[in-house]
């Protein structure tokens, strides 16, 4: 065996929330280049996505999931579909969420409460069902999408509901970590810095702050979401074995200013 062959996911099963578009579609993506089948959790049906597991000769199944509705529930009949439907389940990729800009003094608290479910609780239930299954088979690796704003306040960027959320992510990440490594279980999170998705779009459409922000970031571009895809399939595969309660930030060195 190489070195390489660490990085193979041949045989498993992925499963990944927010798969339609960016960081999701890139991930899964990954994932099935990397060897896995891969069940795309979404509200909407991502057919156009599905065609990059496909194209890779992998099994690509899409589970519906509402966040806003995904209770203890919801989130174990999400789990046990996906075993059902491709045999087993190997990896979880918690990747999506949803933003809210406003100046804190208008961020309402049910605006609060909204992104809270839909970027953490519904995050923590997936992570929870997941990984009962995976202490039952005694292995399984979860990577939860994270941000820079999991360490910052930010600066203008108006979001106090979602860098709540996002710092609770890192939380969520360590507490499980700690509880499930000595288990098989690998939890590990990755903190995406400044990219061109849909959630920045008011962001890259203003002039002054989009280079603002490029301004500060060492690597001197944006990223995208193909940037992550090494990410994923590192903590997803056998190289990271020893990898628990990591937060890999993938941020062209934002964090490092």
């Amino acid at each position: 065996m190489t070195v390489l062959d660490l990085f193979r996911l041949d045989g498993r099963v992925a499963a990944v929330t927010g798969a339609n578009s960016g960081i999701g579609r890139a991930a899964a993506g990954a994932l099935a280049g990397a060897g896995a089948d891969v069940a795309y959790i979404s509200r909407r049906d991502p057919a156009e996505a599905v065609v990059d597991a496909t194209a890779e000769g992998r099994r690509a199944v899409h589970v519906p999931l509402e966040l806003a509705e995904a209770d203890e529930d919801r989130c174990a009949a999400v789990v046990g579909e996906v075993v059902d439907r491709l045999g087993r389940l190997d990896i979880l990729v918690n990747n999506a969420g949803t933003i809210h800009r406003d100046d804190a003094e208008v961020h309402r608290v049910d605006d609060f409460a909204r992104i809270l479910q839909l970027d953490l609780t519904a995050l923590y239930g997936l992570c929870r069902a997941a990984g009962r299954h995976f202490l039952r088979q005694g292995s399984g690796r979860i990577i939860n999408i994270a941000s820079v704003l999991s360490f910052q306040g930010g600066v203008r960027v108006r979001v106090p509901g979602y860098t709540a959320a996002k710092h609770g992510v890192v939380g969520v990440t360590r507490a499980l970590a700690n509880e499930w490594a000595g288990r098989g279980v690998n939890v590990n999170a990755i903190a995406p810095g400044y990219l061109e998705t849909n959630n920045t779009i008011s962001l890259q459409q203003d002039p002054e702050r989009y280079a603002a922000i490029l301004d500060r970031i060492p690597a001197g571009r944006w990223g995208v979401p193909a940037d992550i895809a090494g990410a994923a399939v590192f903590l997803a595969s056998d190289a990271s074995g020893y990898v628990h309660g990591a937060v890999l930030a993938v941020d062209g060195g934002w964090l490092a200013r």
